[in-house]
């Protein structure tokens, strides 16, 4: 296959060396377009006042991968890739791998989801992929499993015209391969943070904040029983040690409000 590949973290995270090298090494014709520096939580931002520039990057890549690094974000990455430096459509899109976890409500700040989503707005069927610990390094199994799904997806949907486009949010386990307990469909969780801005002083005595905090728990989206009986929430399965994968899609129509507020505005006058 024709792969582009991207990511928030740089071109030089481990994460996507391991994956574009680990599918450049298993036949596939890589790509990687990515920011030239760590751009994380950057959603699906877009460079829209200055040049984006991007320069070919030799000697820390498989030796058959081109390789870019971008100025602008991951979705500037994506976006500028399939418009101007890739000369074929790609048959996939993969972000990644990134360090640390996109569960639940992370999707909507994550620039690795952001890269793979702006491969679905091109109707190409994408990945997202993230090892769901910032400490731990092993990308070598999230690396495997894109491996082995792109194989299985290739040989099980037929040419790449006739592949529906869609996005997979993948979360791997930050444990042994031989720990993994399976693979899983999953849904969206709400994460809830304890957010708290530390303010510090300049050396001209002005005051700046740094945004930390942690994840507190996760609150269960109502998804409807049936949903919710018959997929964990991805919080839910990574912490039982099986790779989440969650259907994404950028519709975030809220359907049952829709209805709830159908005759809401009916009668309603502005003066």
């Amino acid at each position: 296959m024709r792969l582009l590949i991207s990511n928030d973290d740089g071109v030089f995270a481990e994460g996507i060396q391991c994956l574009a090298n680990t599918l450049a090494i298993a036949g596939h014709q890589v790509t990687v377009v990515c920011p030239d520096r760590e751009r994380s939580a950057t959603g699906h931002g877009l460079t829209l006042h200055d040049p984006i520039r991007a320069e070919p990057v030799t000697g820390i890549f498989n030796d058959a991968i081109k390789v870019w690094a971008c100025s602008g974000t991951p979705a500037d990455c994506v976006k500028l890739a399939l418009g101007a430096l890739v000369e074929h459509k790609p048959d996939f899109v993969l972000a990644g791998i990134n360090h640390g976890p996109n569960l639940g409500t992370d999707v909507l700040c994550s620039g690795t989801v952001s890269a793979a989503m702006e491969g679905l707005l091109e109707k190409i069927p994408s990945m997202a992929l993230s090892l769901a610990d910032f400490t731990n390094r092993n990308f070598e199994t999230g690396a495997a499993f894109a491996r082995n799904f792109l194989d299985h997806y290739g040989k099980t949907h037929g040419t790449p015209e006739a592949r529906p486009p869609m996005l997979l949010n993948v979360n791997i386990p930050a444990i042994p391969a031989d720990q993994i307990a399976g693979v899983t469909m999953a849904r969206l969780t709400f994460r809830q943070y304890f957010d708290s801005f530390d303010q510090r002083t300049d050396p001209r005595g002005r005051h700046y904040y740094w945004l930390a905090g942690e994840a507190l728990t996760e609150v269960d989206l109502d998804a409807g029983q049936a949903i919710a009986d018959q997929y964990p929430t991805d919080v839910t399965a990574v912490g039982k040690n099986y790779i989440s994968v969650t259907p994404l899609h950028f519709n975030l129509t809220a359907h049952r409000e829709l209805n709830a507020w159908h005759g809401e505005f009916k009668d309603f006058k502005l003066s």
